[in-house]
């Protein structure tokens, strides 16, 4: 049985989310549809990281096994995308070793978050941006993001709803690029909670905003309670970049 990979990017405005849910259009639900016409046999597909509902991917990682396809591995991203909707591509695919799992091999993964800076709504961002009108302090931004970095409990950040059996992650690094009219947050850990990302970046803009104190943030953290966190950022601004393994 082989194992393959791809790297999936995709606008998921139009989705339910990456994970296939019954009545929903879902980029899995998309991928395994493609994949079913290329050969004789019914593919899973597993991601790297379930993204939610309109969450964007620039890197996003599958992986699935079959010994049926008859499509060369190299061509597979031009099959997939003469079959696929014009917002999923396949930009790589490649054999991996028989014990790949897109999942549970990765050791690193790297989320961005786009804000958009102005006066009104842009046009041209209004699906990739999240929009904040008031001036933001992006330097406190800057400073309260490290107090993110390291093996730490994320419980305050956890939305409800997740399975997993442990709520510490590892960030490797949490960084604040100003490139105006965008600010753009990278989150990079060994792994992130459900809405964690989302739920990070609602509470750094409430310390922007001048709402909140990095003080606060660090006792919000220590309590373990999501409900003392801020609200979670819109899903339209973030994208998942890059899955290391």
């Amino acid at each position: 049985m082989k194992t393959y990979g791809l790297v999936v990017q995709y606008e998921g405005t139009e989705y339910a989310g990456f994970q296939v849910q019954s009545g929903q259009r879902t980029i899995q639900g998309e991928l395994e549809e493609a994949l079913g016409q290329l050969g004789p046999s019914q593919i899973r597909i597993v991601g790297a990281g379930r993204t939610d509902a309109g969450v964007h991917a620039e890197g996003q990682v599958v992986s699935f096994r079959d010994d049926r396809l008859t499509v060369p591995v190299e061509r597979l991203p031009y099959a997939l995308n003469s079959l696929l909707p014009p917002d999923i591509r396949v930009v790589k695919s490649w054999l991996a070793e028989p014990d790949f799992h897109a999942r549970y091999s990765a050791v690193q993964k790297t989320y961005r978050y786009q804000i958009y800076q102005g006066e009104f709504p842009n046009v041209f961002y209004r699906r990739y941006a999240h929009w904040v009108m008031e001036p933001i302090n992006w330097q406190a931004v800057k400073e309260c993001a490290q107090l993110f970095v390291g093996k730490l409990d994320f419980a305050a950040f956890a939305a409800s709803g997740g399975s997993t059996k442990t709520t510490v992650r590892t960030m490797f690094s949490v960084t604040v690029e100003e490139a105006p009219p965008l600010a753009l947050i990278r989150f990079t850990a060994d792994g992130f909670l459900y809405k964690m990302v989302r739920n990070l970046v609602g509470t750094l803009l409430d310390v922007g905003l001048g709402r909140l104190s990095p003080a606060e943030v660090q006792a919000i953290m220590h309590s373990r309670d999501r409900r003392l966190a801020s609200a979670t950022a819109p899903a339209h601004g973030l994208v998942l970049e890059r899955v290391v393994y």
